[in-house]
């Protein structure tokens, strides 16, 4: 398994997870047209096909390693679309879940 396109299809995957489950909550939290649950589907449909995508022999290792993808790219999320900066507690949680990720995709495992 090599990192470069498992990390672009952990990104791709939180982008559409992210922006599927922000469509919803701009419909029920903050009023926006229903019409957006459209897109916000269609963004968790390609979310689960992206995930399914992962060179992994088990799913839950697949994923388990993209929680800490999703949680940087949720933090990432808050500072640029919604404009809130993200504290020293966010980055250091976010580096602690890349770390742990990181262990559970590429850890040597013997056969």
């Amino acid at each position: 398994m090599t990192a470069l396109p498992t990390l672009a299809i952990y990104a791709a995957a939180a982008l559409a997870e992210i922006a599927g489950c922000f469509a919803i909550w701009a419909w029920w939290r903050l009023g926006a047209s229903a019409v957006w649950l459209v897109p916000g589907v269609a963004s968790l449909i390609a979310f689960g096909w992206l995930l399914a995508q992962i060179d992994s022999a088990f799913a839950g290792r697949a994923y388990a390693a993209y929680g800490g993808v999703y949680i940087v790219a949720s933090v990432l999320w808050m500072w640029l679309a919604e404009g809130e900066r993200p504290d020293h507690w966010d980055l250091t949680g976010g580096v602690v879940c890349l770390a742990g990720a990181a262990l559970i995709l590429f850890a040597p495992r013997g056969v």
